[in-house]
C-alpha cells in the first residue's frame, strides 16, 4: 500500500512538472551536473542499440510518453530514436529538478548531427522523468517535440521588438544605411509573444546564413500584444498581418517594394527548413 502511494505521488509531481513545461518558456539552467542515466541513454541512441536504449524505459509501470503526434511508449521512442542514425548528439540542459529522492527531471535540447549519406542537423526538445527503481534508473514519463532543422530557442525572453521603437524612423534609417551599401531593406513584422519570430531571429543569426545576411538591412517591426501595432506600415508595403507572423517584406533603399509575404508563408517558421529560409533571401537579396 505504501508502495502504492508512494508511486501515485511521484506520478502526480512528475505530470505536474511535465505538464507545465512549456518548452518555449524554459530558462537555462544553472545545476547542469551530469546524471548519468541520461548519458546511458545518450550513448544507446548513438551507439544504434535498440535494446539497450528500451531498457532504459521503465516497464513497471509502464513509461508515458506525450509527443506532438499523441501517446507513445517504449517500442515507439525506441524506433524513433534509433531511426534518425544520429552520429553526435549535443544535450543542451534547460532544466534540472529533483521533485522528490529517487526522482530526477530533465529537459534538454537535443542538437543532433544525422550520419551519412544524408548528413543534417536536428533539434529535438524533451522532458525527462526518472525514477530510481531498485539498483536503476528507469525513464517513467517523457514529453517531447518533433525533429525540426531549425534551432528553436529556450524561451521568448529576447527583446527582438522593443516597444519603444519608432518602425518607421528606423525604416528611414535602414534605407539610408542600405543607399550607402548597396544593400536592400528587410522588414519583419513580428512580435515577443510570437514563438516563431524568436525561430526566426535565431535562424538569421546562423553562421551559414552570414553572408546572404550581409545583403539586407533588417528592420524588426513590432505589431504589439493584439496585432494592431504599425498596421500603416503593414498596409503600405502590402503586408496582410491576418495571414500570421513572422512576416517579411523587402524594398529597395528608397522604400519601393520588392516583394512581400501573402499568405503567411513563415508564420510556422519552427517548421521550415533552412534551405527553404535561404531560398528566400538569396532570391530577394541585391544583385552585383
Amino acid at each position: 500500500m505504501i508502495r502504492k502511494l508512494v508511486r501515485a505521488t511521484f506520478v502526480v509531481l512528475a505530470l505536474v512538472v511535465l505538464s507545465n513545461c512549456a518548452f518555449s518558456q524554459l530558462a537555462a539552467s544553472a545545476d547542469q551536473n551530469a546524471f548519468p542515466p541520461l548519458d546511458q541513454w545518450k550513448n544507446a541512441v548513438l551507439a544504434g542499440e535498440p535494446s539497450g536504449l528500451t531498457s532504459l524505459y521503465s516497464a513497471t509501470p509502464a513509461v508515458q510518453i506525450a509527443t506532438e503526434k499523441g501517446a507513445s511508449d517504449a517500442a515507439s521512442e525506441t524506433k524513433f530514436w534509433i531511426g534518425l542514425k544520429a552520429r553526435k548528439i549535443d544535450l543542451n540542459i534547460l532544466q534540472k529538478s529533483s521533485p522528490q529522492p529517487g526522482v530526477q527531471v530533465i529537459v534538454f535540447q537535443a542538437d543532433l548531427e544525422t550520419a551519412a549519406p544524408t548528413i543534417e542537423m536536428l533539434y529535438i526538445t524533451e522532458a525527462q522523468a526518472w525514477q530510481q527503481q531498485g539498483d536503476s534508473w528507469r525513464m517513467v514519463l517523457a514529453k517531447r517535440t518533433d525533429a525540426t532543422h531549425l534551432k528553436q530557442p529556450p524561451d521568448t525572453n529576447k527583446n527582438i521588438y522593443p516597444d519603444n521603437v519608432d518602425a518607421h524612423k528606423e525604416i528611414r534609417e535602414a534605407e539610408e544605411q542600405a543607399a550607402k551599401e548597396h544593400k536592400r531593406v528587410l522588414l519583419v513584422f513580428g512580435a515577443n509573444w510570437c514563438y516563431d519570430c524568436h525561430v526566426l531571429d535565431l535562424a538569421f543569426h546562423r553562421p551559414d546564413f552570414a553572408s546572404v545576411m550581409a545583403g539586407y538591412e533588417v528592420v524588426h517591426i513590432d505589431i504589439g500584444p493584439e496585432g494592431k501595432k504599425n498596421t500603416d506600415l503593414a498596409k503600405q508595403f502590402q503586408v496582410p498581418l491576418e495571414k500570421g507572423v513572422p512576416a517579411l517584406a523587402v524594398i529597395e533603399s528608397d522604400g519601393k517594394l520588392v516583394v512581400s509575404q501573402k499568405n503567411g508563408e513563415f508564420e510556422n517558421a519552427r517548421a521550415m527548413t533552412p534551405e527553404a529560409l535561404l531560398e528566400f533571401l538569396n532570391k530577394w537579396k541585391p544583385q552585383a
